[in-house]
């Protein structure tokens, strides 16, 4: 789980060429196309432009380059020709990347158009839940300290939590020790040291924390069809801190603890 200063180096670059996707992402008009479309797009940009490697396609048997999961899908969406985004839709795009041998992992919800309140104030508790459980994360500090920041977050908005999926050790594979919940007691689960590297990917639901994996085998939708947003990045425990190594340049004004 702990990584030398040099794969260090290299999942920083693996994480800076990750946050240059969705930086094109928000420049890009989401509204009329397709989700297949996004994948093409992401796809693209990753291997021509950057000269990465998508390491979601063709993981454990998955065809395509990304999750695209709207409005009630809490994730694992699959892109579909079909499936078009709309104006008030929330989505979620969850990407990987490769390059060098290791791993960046990292999604956003897009507000797309224009959203309901109660879509935004999703939103927006979700996105500042995952910087509650990152605001934890030092050497010494505990998982359940990073899951119980999250949940207390989220219930003192009145979302749920989903219980069934957790961040995860990454590196060079995309799943390694330990998983990460985003629910918990303060001080108890595995003990952090510098050098570990994870994400942190909390999906809170506006009604029950339920969730239902549909007949395709991928795609996880609230049980109450209410709606589901995610955020998520991949980081790095060090000596005094925290490194987000997915960090996107819109974010570097509120990163702040």
């Amino acid at each position: 789980m702990i990584k030398t200063p040099q794969e260090l180096a290299l999942m920083r670059e693996a994480g800076r060429l990750l946050a240059q996707v969705f930086e094109m992402l928000d420049r890009t008009p989401l509204a009329g196309m397709s989700t297949l479309e996004i994948d093409t797009l992401v796809d693209r940009y990753i291997t021509d432009d950057l000269g990465a490697r998508p390491a979601s396609k063709g993981q454990y048997g998955y065809g395509f380059v990304l999750n695209c999961s709207p409005n009630e899908v809490v994730c694992h969406g699959v892109p579909d020709a079909g499936t078009i985004v709309r104006d008030g839709d929330i989505l979620n795009l969850d990407i990987t990347l490769e390059k060098n041998g290791f791993i960046a992992d990292s999604s956003k919800t897009y507000m797309v158009g224009t959203v309901s309140p109660q879509a935004r104030r999703l939103v927006k508790v979700t996105q500042e839940a995952l910087w509650k459980g990152i605001a934890q994360v030092r050497p010494g500090a505990t998982l359940g300290d990073i899951g119980a920041a999250i949940e207390r977050h989220a219930k003192q908005h009145g979302y749920a939590v989903v219980r069934d999926y957790c961040g995860h050790g990454i590196g060079r594979e995309m799943h390694e020790e330990p998983s990460v919940l985003h629910f918990g007691r303060p001080g108890t689960g595995m003990r952090l040291q510098e050098g570990m590297t994870f994400t942190i990917e909390p999906m809170l639901n506006q009604g029950t924390r339920k969730v239902t994996t549909l007949d395709d085998g991928w795609t996880v939708v609230t049980n109450d069809r209410k709606l589901s947003a995610q955020f998520e990045h991949t980081v790095a425990v060090t000596a005094t801190g925290v490194e987000v190594l997915t960090l996107r340049e819109g974010e570097r004004v509120s990163a702040g603890r």
